[in-house]
Formats: C-alpha cells, sequence, structure tokens
C-alpha cells in the first residue's frame, strides 16, 4: 500500500501522512510542473512529474488531495490518467471544504466521488472526505473566512473528524485483508 498525495495549502499532506504512518506505509506527494491553482482556473492540465515509486508494485493506492469548487484538480486526474493501468485498487480520501450534507450540491465533494468511481470503474473501492468544518467550533462553521483559514494539525485534529479517521483506517484495515 502506498499513499499518493497532493496539498496546496497542507491539509492533504497532513492527513496522507498520518494515515501512512497509521498504516505503516510509504506515501509519496504528487509534483505538478506549474503553478495548480493558477492552471486550474484557465482550465490548463500539464502533467505531473514522474512519482519515484512504481505504482504496480502496490496493490492498493491511497489517493489523497483537495476537491476544489467541486472539481477533481489537475494533478490528482493527471495522477489517474498517468498511472491507470498501474493501478490496481484506488482508495479516494480528501479533506475539502465541502459539508455532508452540501456533498452533493454544485461545489460537494460527492461529485467528484462519483467521478474518481466512474474513472476508475471497478478499481475505486472506497472514497472519504475529512471535511475542514470538523475541526472548526460550531460558530465558525458556516464562516468561509475560517473554513479557507483552517489547515489541519496536532492541535485540530480532535474530536468529529478523529473519530471518522479511526473509522476509516478501521475500513482500510479491512479492504486489505479481503485481498
Amino acid at each position: 500500500m502506498i499513499v499518493v498525495y497532493f496539498s496546496r495549502k497542507g491539509s492533504n499532506k497532513y492527513l496522507a501522512k498520518k494515515i501512512s504512518t497509521c498504516l505503516s506505509c510509504e506515501s509519496e506527494e504528487i509534483r505538478p510542473w506549474l503553478n495548480v491553482f493558477l492552471l486550474f482556473l484557465m482550465n490548463i492540465h500539464l502533467g505531473i512529474r514522474p512519482l519515484k515509486n512504481n505504482i504496480k508494485e502496490y496493490d492498493t493506492v491511497i489517493l489523497s488531495g483537495p476537491v476544489w469548487m467541486g472539481k477533481l484538480i489537475p494533478p490528482l486526474r493527471c495522477f489517474i490518467k498517468k498511472y491507470f493501468d498501474d493501478i490496481n485498487q484506488l482508495i479516494f480520501v480528501t479533506c475539502c471544504g465541502s459539508t455532508d450534507a452540501k456533498k452533493d450540491e454544485k461545489f460537494g465533494h460527492g461529485l467528484v466521488f462519483k467521478e474518481v468511481e466512474s474513472i476508475l470503474p471497478g478499481k475505486c473501492v472506497f472514497c472519504q472526505s475529512f471535511p475542514i468544518g470538523l475541526v472548526l467550533p460550531d460558530n465558525q462553521k458556516e464562516n468561509a473566512d475560517a473554513f479557507m483559514k483552517t489547515h489541519l494539525n496536532d492541535e485540530n485534529f480532535k474530536g468529529e473528524i478523529q473519530e471518522r479517521f479511526e473509522n476509516f483506517i478501521s475500513r482500510i484495515s479491512e479492504i486489505n485483508m479481503q485481498q
């Protein structure tokens, strides 16, 4: 198993590293060729740099990255496209701004989950979200500015998000035992 991730602000990197530590597996960062956010806004995809690890060697790839405005972002899409034939099974995980209640709306992570599952039919076995709102105080959960300024870290990774993470790790362990 390997965790492959892209992170612009650090939350998905934090999540990926936490997953790889808990599962005692390797992790590797996806490195785009140019500024991803600018390219995303212009709808330009220039690809990613080759990974150091050989994806074919792993039974399971856990792909971690953000969801921007309800879209599968270019580095994640490029990873899937570039390594499609090498991926045996994929688990997609995201730290994102959309809530569970709004996951299927225009900017929700549920739309990206459906897209990943359709791009990788039979290979995508599970998708999991970790909405950033889970670490915000109740009075900040609807505050867009708080969403944008909050990043996962050891201090705020507790309570509901920690419980969701533990359930996620248990589910991954079950999936691995079935192989």
